[in-house]
């Protein structure tokens, strides 16, 4: 305790008697670490903002489109157009048990929607009640999706997107309940059963969910006529079932329609969980980008702590000569330095983690959550800077505090 107490009151007269030195020094330290976390907490934040974007798609979710064949397979010729029905998704549902829920989607543009003089042309969708689950398509407080009754009995009731709901009864109070008012789709009337919650959305395939109209797949075939779905919908009960159903949806189909199996343009599949592992390696080499930047900063601030210690060192060295010539041994000279060099990047690092945390929470205030998303200092975040001022704390100090521990005693005294 009392060595302690030695390095601590000497480390105190050195900043004392070095006080733009010692600042500047530490301040190479603090810009180090406030890069290190800023940076990685911006990409934290964009990161995990990005992947709550694409599960507004939906959460483990493949989209599967009829394509064209490419290989003559049993007699039947290539170039074949393979199109899918809603029966379709009946029999994968019994037949692959690694799907967890289905639903075909038939969708409609050019049919107008109105209410009173507003009218607009949305996309109508037909689906069953599991699409509500699988795509995150969540009704509002006070409303509901639809059910199987309503896919049982064809009846004409309809869930808006949140802006078609916004569009159609512009004017009204944006908390003016519309369940169990009326719209035409076509000249069809329909009630509403509900509006979705809104949510964000970065990728889609036929349009966002907030610009459709739901309404039951047994209606929508009913009204349109439609034979054949736009595609199907089905969801995984884990990430590691999606490629063995993959597997099982070709080799049914494939029986069905007469294709080869192994023929992949024969349909079109959209796996999102294949692009959210995308997603994670595309994230990790940017936030990897991110922390070597980072660590150059800090490296930078790191040298000036080395330097300075030289320059301590040489300013020092009678004092070496002294301590040693009463019975100092080279290991006290050495954890004096390196104690002196540590506590100079740990003054650093805490002003940099507390000047980090007021520009993280100074951002969240701005507006611009909806593009960069919200930084974050993650755990992982707070790991990688700590771990990287260790190695700064170690290499600034060890090399200083070692060639001062190696000074011969007799020379530092004739210094």
């Amino acid at each position: 305790m009392s060595r302690l107490r030695t390095v601590a009151s000497e480390f105190w007269n050195d900043v004392r008697a070095q006080k733009l030195r010692t600042t500047l020094t530490i301040l190479g330290i603090t810009w180090g670490t406030v890069a290190v976390i800023v940076l990685l907490a911006f990409g934290t934040g964009l990161e995990r903002a990005t992947i709550k974007r694409f599960h507004g798609l939906g959460d483990r979710v493949v989209m599967l489109f009829g394509g064209t064949t490419t290989k003559p397979f049993q007699g039947f010729p290539d170039g074949r157009g393979i199109r899918l029905t809603a029966d379709d998704a009946v029999i994968l549902k019994q037949e692959i048990p690694e799907i967890e829920r289905i639903s075909p989607e038939f969708s409609r543009r050019g049919t107008p929607v109105r209410n009173g003089r507003a009218i607009m042309n949305p996309n109508i969708t037909g689906a069953w009640p599991e699409y509500t689950f699988m795509r995150n398509v969540i009704p509002d407080f006070g409303g509901r999706f639809i059910n199987d009754e309503d896919q049982a009995k064809r009846r004409r009731v309809a869930v808006l997107g949140n802006r078609v709901r916004d569009m159609l009864f512009e004017g009204e109070d944006e908390d003016a309940d519309v369940v169990g008012r009326q719209i035409l789709i076509g000249e069809t009337p329909f009630t509403v059963i509900g509006v979705m919650k809104q949510k964000n959305q970065s990728s889609s395939y036929n349009s966002r969910d907030r610009d459709r109209v739901f309404i039951p797949a047994s209606t929508h075939r009913a009204m349109f006529g439609d034979l054949y779905v736009n595609n199907l919908v089905y969801q995984t009960a884990s990430p590691e079932d999606s490629q063995r159903a993959e597997e099982q949806v070709y080799r049914i189909l494939g029986g069905k329609y007469r294709f080869d199996p192994t023929d992949e343009d024969a349909l079109g599949v959209w796996d999102t969980t294949e692009f959210e592992k995308m997603f994670s390696f595309l994230f990790l080499a940017f936030n990897a980008f991110f922390a070597i930047v980072g660590s150059f900063t800090l490296s930078v601030g790191g040298i000036g702590v080395a330097n300075i210690m030289y320059i301590v060192v040489k300013e020092r060295t009678r004092e070496i000569g002294i301590k040693r010539s009463v019975g100092a041994k080279k290991g006290d000279i050495l954890r004096q330095f390196f104690l002196e060099s540590t506590a100079i990047v740990l003054i650093g690092a805490v002003i940099g983690f507390v000047l980090s945390l007021g520009l993280v929470r100074l951002v969240r205030f701005g507006d611009m959550e909806e593009f960069i998303g919200v930084p974050v200092i993650s755990p992982a975040v707070a790991i990688i800077t700590m771990s990287l001022l260790g190695l700064i704390a170690v290499g600034a100090g060890w090399f200083p505090a070692r060639k001062a521990a190696n000074l011969d005693p007799v020379e530092c005294l004739r210094h």
